[in-house]
């Protein structure tokens, strides 16, 4: 039997079967869960299987189908060990919230820096617009143009005054979609909006830290009144790569690869090589310092998890 795995506790799983979309509760063989050992989850929501029924139609699984792409989060202390967040995905929405939370530029250049590396298709929501006052939307503009001049599509976005959902539900409509970002950035308000009878958990901002708490405990996948379908993770805090050689990041931030490419040397690495076209475009600010900086960033960790 083949089906989708719909919902991911950890230990359980949640399989919707192809042919008769009836749900099982499924479980993996020991063996199975040693093939990816840098993985702390070998099964994803999103991942196509093979499975069979035993007993009390108790689903086994036996087989994973190849993915086409995935998003994953990385352990926080630079570990080799790894968290899938979700499989075979044909748009990543990343909510990005000024305030209540903050959400770092540095956070949203490593979450696309994944996309690139994957081959997903990104989408920006700036989410909470409606609360808003002029100088904070001016600052939303201005961060919206720096990443549409690179070439990433973004949208402004409210749950509650409705802005521009039905753009976006054209834009998810007939594709599998993940909503990604901080707890509290708005993930499950969104998707309640967009499909009501969800009733998603919706949690509350720390006075504390101002950060979200979190509510969705494990991923799950939603399927759309209007066509396809959406994907539900926990709010994360952190975000990074694996599998990555350190030459390799520059190609996954676009403005910086092509400027690249009038280097002298042909393996600059845009850090301190005489005659280099990235720190000039940075001194003239043709490059986001933000941006340069994020890549430093990873350059770093890619270097740390080579000497582990």
């Amino acid at each position: 039997m083949k089906g989708l795995i719909i919902k991911s506790t950890g230990s359980w799983y949640q399989v919707l079967e192809n042919a008769t979309r009836k749900t099982y509760e499924a479980r993996i063989r020991g063996k199975f869960k040693l093939l990816k050992t840098r993985l702390t989850n070998p099964l994803a929501v999103g991942d196509f299987v093979e499975f069979h029924l035993e007993q009390d139609d108790i689903a086994w699984i036996t087989k994973i189908e190849p993915r086409k792409n995935y998003l994953i989060r990385k352990s926080v202390n630079l570990s080799k060990e790894s968290h899938i967040i979700a499989a075979n995905i044909d748009v990543a929405c990343f909510i990005f919230t000024l305030r209540f939370p903050e959400t770092s530029l540095g956070f949203l250049d490593r979450f696309l820096a994944c996309c690139e590396a994957y081959d997903i298709q990104p989408l920006i929501l700036f989410n909470k617009m409606d609360v808003m006052n002029e100088n904070e939307t001016e600052i939303v503009r201005n961060i919206e143009n720096i990443y549409k001049k690179i070439g990433y599509e973004t949208l402004e976005i409210s749950s509650f005054s409705k802005l521009n959902l039905e753009v976006l539900k054209e834009k998810i409509k007939h594709k599998t979609s993940v909503f990604f970002g901080h707890s509290g950035c708005g993930k499950s308000t969104l998707i309640n909006v967009l499909q009501p009878d969800l009733d998603l958990k919706i949690g509350e901002i720390s006075d504390v830290h101002l950060k979200g708490k979190h509510t969705t405990t494990f991923a799950q996948m939603f399927f759309w009144s209007f066509g396809g379908s959406a994907i539900d993770t926990p709010g994360v805090r952190e975000f990074g790569m694996i599998d990555v050689e350190k030459d390799e990041i520059q190609h996954y931030f676009s403005e910086i690869f092509e400027t690249g490419r009038m280097c002298k040397f042909h393996n600059c690495l845009h850090i301190n090589e005489p005659k280099c076209a990235v720190l000039d475009a940075i001194k003239n600010r043709e490059i986001e310092e933000s941006r340069y900086s994020t890549y430093l960033k990873l350059m770093e960790e890619t270097q740390e998890n080579s000497e582990k």
